[in-house]
């Protein structure tokens, strides 16, 4: 017990604060990656029939990685897209395979356990798929009546629209070890 309990020991400091650069560009790409998808949606929601407030919570933790940490490895645009749209589709499959409310809880944990083992195998983990998954299971009646269409809006729309605003925000600034991406596939 005692080794084990070990393991739970510090083993260094916390880092220091990123430079006010690094934040100010992080800021500002959250901000307008969020405001973008908060004004495109309903318009392409509009177009579609749909109705309801697409800004899915997923986003918000994209974002997070996306302006961030650009250079880490969760915040490629393969991982942003690959697992976002992997889990969303894994969500949908789940919520419309395991429907009973008395199971939430068990589809819950089938949608975003299964999610993380296939964006392991496909090599595109992005911790807010786990989230686009749940949200797919657990998201009420205006998401769970989009059904597959889920993947593509709000989902694929999404991340096209943090990928994008990232792509410019992310090489706008002049340090050289801020650029985006890494790689794309």
């Amino acid at each position: 017990m005692k080794s084990y309990l070990g393991r739970m020991k510090a083993k260094d400091d916390c880092p220091p604060r990123k430079p006010m650069p690094a934040i100010l560009w992080s800021w500002l790409g959250s901000l307008a990656g969020i405001y973008a998808i908060g004004i495109c949606t309903p318009l392409v929601a509009s177009r579609m029939g749909i109705d309801g407030a697409f800004l899915l919570g997923s986003f918000g933790a994209s974002a997070v990685l996306v302006y961030g940490a650009p250079l880490a490895e969760f915040s490629q645009p393969r991982n942003l897209v690959g697992g976002s749209l992997i889990s969303a589709l894994i969500g949908v499959a789940v919520a419309t395979n395991i429907p009973s409310p008395e199971s939430t809880a068990f589809a819950a944990a089938v949608a975003v356990s299964s999610s993380v083992l296939f964006m392991h195998l496909t090599r595109s983990m992005h911790p807010p798929g786990g989230a686009t998954a749940l949200i797919a299971v657990v998201g009420g009646e205006s998401i769970r009546g989009l059904g597959y269409w889920y993947v593509l809006f709000p989902v694929a729309c999404g991340c096209l629209i943090l990928l994008a605003v990232a792509l410019v925000v992310n090489n706008m600034s002049r340090n050289p070890h801020r650029h985006y991406p890494v790689y794309w596939f």
